[in-house]
């Protein structure tokens, strides 16, 4: 059992992040204006079952220039809590940038640090030539076509507060990009909802039910697994709770803070 909580621990960070950028629908989502700027911040406790497990943040840090433009600069870092430490340390950072206009990617990096496993990922976006090149060290790796308009599996989250138009879809979707394959995420609208979190705090939600056919690991095993992802119906966006069911229980991360919200 020891195994499997490492392994569904690891992969449920790996999952945070994804599940944040895949497409999510906008009843309420202003379309105009950027709803997030220079100096947000979103911290999120993460648990498996009822058992503390760690915490996760999601950052706009400010504007930076990348390859003569300016660029957004997006960053999460993830990391296990004292007593998940002593069997099974993580601490992973994503840095992500995406151009000013929220057209597309522009670079990414990824830095694992989870027990002895030690990774170091980059996709440079050349969109004069439409390729991601993943670049891992020792392990070249040829470029990939792009679709057009792809982002990072970061900035995806924030280019959906920005770009989805009004409404309710019954299924919404926008490509993603890992710089070894190029899919279209997608996400079905289950309904609104009224959701509490365990400080106490209510939030009229959007749930949402994310695609699982591109996420392998523990839930590729599972033959009931589901991803669910609550977002605030508002202005913002935000998400405030992902919950996941596998076959060895099921983790849950929630929103417990807030800074910097324009």
């Amino acid at each position: 059992m020891m195994l499997h909580s490492k392994r569904l621990f690891r992969l449920s960070i790996g999952v945070f992040c994804g599940l944040l950028v895949l497409p999510l629908a906008r009843e309420s989502c202003s379309a105009s204006g950027v709803p997030f700027a220079p100096g947000e911040k979103l911290t999120y406790v993460l648990r498996w079952e009822n058992i503390p497990a760690g915490k996760a943040t999601l950052e706009v840090h400010p504007i930076k220039e990348m390859n003569g433009a300016a660029a957004y600069h997006f960053v999460m870092t993830a990391q296990s809590n004292k007593f998940v430490d002593f069997f099974y340390k993580i601490r992973d950072r994503i840095d992500a940038y995406a151009d000013i206009d929220m057209r597309h990617s522009v670079f990414y990096k990824k830095n694992q640090s989870e027990g002895a496993h030690k990774k170091y990922e980059t996709i440079e976006f050349d969109w004069e030539k439409n390729q991601a090149r993943y670049s891992e060290p020792g392990k070249p790796r040829n470029p990939i076509e792009l679709k057009p308009g792809s982002f990072d599996p970061l900035s995806a989250f924030y280019f959906t507060r920005v770009a989805l138009t009004n409404g309710n879809p019954e299924l919404v979707e926008r490509p993603v990009t890992d710089g070894k394959k190029n899919i279209i995420g997608r996400a079905k609208v289950v309904g609104r909802e009224t959701l509490t979190l365990k400080n106490g705090k209510t939030y009229d939600t959007i749930l949402l039910e994310p695609e699982m056919r591109h996420i392998g690991g523990v839930f590729k095993e599972s033959k009931d697994a589901k991803i669910y992802l609550w977002v605030t119906a508002d202005e913002r966006c935000i998400p405030v709770q992902i919950k996941s069911k596998v076959v060895v229980g099921h983790f849950v991360g929630e929103l417990v803070d807030t800074e910097g919200l324009k």
